[in-house]
């Protein structure tokens, strides 16, 4: 067990003595060059940057933005702004101009970081025009008050600034599948509760190396990559965009990687998609071949040095799970929220239970409220939200626990499993009550499906909209219409045997825009955002009911 906290930046000091010129970052540059940075590069950037903001004399703590995709800087800035004495604020890098003014507002952001981003034309109208802007190395083109070359211009700080521990670290924004996104705040206390106890029990070491692909500014890649690679020392890849992904991948040979189930999903329509279902799965059956079918493709995936593999943000299908296991990759489940730096739960190697995500991570308490809420509380609990004391108190008890708005159940072991989102949970017009994400995971494990939203709130039975996958997809446009539809409809029927008859899909509907993050169905982590899909196709719910056919297309 960790005795003491230790705290983010005394960790980094730690790393910069130990070892200055190991590698730390590899970053890709544009034209296919690679950038690497030692702990000696980052931290003496980060003490010019610290040098330039003292400078600014802002008021002590107060809030900094950051706005970019993953890269390098983004971790500099990060260090920057801490040793400064001052709050990092960031911001999703794909939000809409009206979302970036009101997290800017909202969080009386004193500066902003502005790096790698896409679509910054369409984000930049939510800066105010009188909050100095700091374009980073990998800025977007733009005018800027300051760039990344005036801070290094400075003179690098000599001390090593040592917030306390309860001094506020840092404010994240919720992505939200609703409403207004929240600023949780955490301490430095929070932060180095989680990461100390986290990188002790999977044993992550200085020759771990991790890919950082998913936003830096959600809470789950902030503790898995930034927190847990100054804790523990690994090397951090980034990756440089979509279309590069598998080559970055297969570039830093990850052995630690942390994924949401839609990424694991992709993984293998990927493969899917270079192989057939049947195919494989009869190849993966067949002894000393299987093994070593696995290993291949795990290999094309750049996943073959994974030591440990996590899975998080959302439910995962088992049936997934259990095809990952027999290529030769546990992927173990973890658990938590923002609000809690994303540590409560994690799954144990060689402890899997089918079923169930796993154990509460030490110095977690756990117990289940009588109306079924999972309930935490530990070092790791945020101190509150940023100017709403009132939401603050209502999801934080009088005795400290946190209420995840999840439901779920523990078995003798200390096992979790979760059985819906309390909100989430709909009433049929029979008055039985369902909860969709099972019921959905159910559905995903069919090759021909990527994304699934289970609807029925007021409906005799409940019904399920499906995107169809790339293999679908490609099923269809080469005229194999009938058989997909004959494929699907086998599916409802062995997904509704295993359900209670309240919970009984009465058809699936196949809609033909996918769901993305650009578009609005997804939050920025890739999760379904159930009022948008309700609100687009809700006005089609009603001609959905009255039809026969058990498989439905939405042009």
């Amino acid at each position: 067990m960790v005795d003491a906290i230790r705290l983010p930046l005394q960790m980094f000091y730690q790393r910069e003595t130990q070892h200055p010129n190991k590698p730390y970052m590899v970053q890709p540059l544009p034209g296919g060059q690679l950038e690497a940075l030692s702990w000696a590069d980052v931290g003496e950037q980060a003490r010019r940057g610290a040098n330039w903001l003292r400078a600014r004399e802002l008021s002590p703590g107060s809030r900094i933005a950051i706005i970019s995709k993953n890269c390098a800087h983004w971790i500099i800035a990060d260090l920057a702004i801490w040793m400064a004495g001052h709050v990092s604020v960031p911001l999703y890098p794909n939000l809409t101009a009206e979302s970036v003014r009101q997290v800017l507002e909202h969080s009386e952001a004193a500066l902003v970081f502005i790096g790698k981003l896409d679509d910054w034309p369409n984000m930049a109208p939510g800066v105010p025009a009188d909050l100095p802007t700091i374009g980073l190395p990998l800025r977007p083109a733009g005018q800027f008050s300051y760039v990344w070359d005036d801070l290094q211009a400075c003179t690098p700080i000599q001390d090593n600034p040592m917030p306390a521990a309860d001094q506020l670290a840092t404010i994240i924004y919720t992505s939200g599948t609703t409403g207004t996104p929240k600023g949780v705040m955490h301490n430095f206390s929070n932060l180095g509760f989680a990461a100390s106890h986290a990188t002790e029990l999977f044993g992550v070491g200085e020759d771990d190396r991790v890919l950082s692909y998913l936003p830096l500014c959600h809470v789950a890649e902030r503790m898995f990559v930034e927190m847990a690679s100054i804790y523990a020392g690994q090397t951090v890849f980034f990756a440089e965009s979509l279309e590069t992904f598998l080559e970055d991948l297969k570039r830093a040979r990850p052995t630690v990687i942390f994924g949401v189930p839609r990424i694991w999903t992709k993984f293998q329509m990927g493969v899917y998609s270079k192989m057939p279902a049947a195919r494989l799965d009869f190849l993966l059956k067949l002894p000393l071949i299987g093994r070593l079918v696995g290993r291949k493709v795990l290999a094309g995936l750049g996943l073959d040095a994974v030591r440990y593999a996590l899975s998080g943000a959302a439910p995962v299908p088992e049936a997934l799970l259990s095809w990952y296991k027999r290529l030769g990759l546990d992927v173990l489940e973890v658990y938590g929220m923002t609000e809690n730096c994303g540590y409560s739960h994690v799954g144990r190697p060689g402890k899997f239970k089918q079923g169930w995500i796993g154990q509460n991570s030490p110095g977690v308490e756990v117990r289940i409220a009588e109306d079924g809420e999972v309930q935490v509380r530990s070092g790791a609990t945020m101190q509150g939200y940023y100017k709403d004391p009132q939401k603050t108190a209502e999801t934080i008890t009088a005795d400290g626990f946190l209420r995840t708005g999840d439901k779920g159940e523990q078995d003798a072991e200390g096992n979790l499993r979760l059985t819906g989102r309390i909100k989430e949970i709909f009433k049929t017009s029979k008055g039985k009550y369902v909860a969709p994400a099972p019921i959905e995971n159910r559905l995903a494990v069919h090759p021909r499906i990527e994304q699934v939203c289970v609807v029925g709130d007021g409906m005799a039975q409940p019904m399920a909209l499906c995107v169809l996958s790339e293999v679908g997809r490609l099923e269809v446009v080469r005229g194999s219409r009938g058989d997909l539809e004959n494929s699907l409809k086998r599916l409802l029927e062995q997904v509704n045997l295993d359900l209670d008859k309240h919970e009984r899909l009465q058809r699936l509907v196949l809609v033909k825009e996918v769901w993305a993050v650009d578009n609005g169905f997804l939050t920025p982590t890739l999760k379904i955002k159930r009022t948008v899909v309700e609100g687009v196709y809700g006005p089609h719910f009603a001609d959905w009911v009255e039809r026969h056919e058990t498989v439905l297309w939405h042009e």
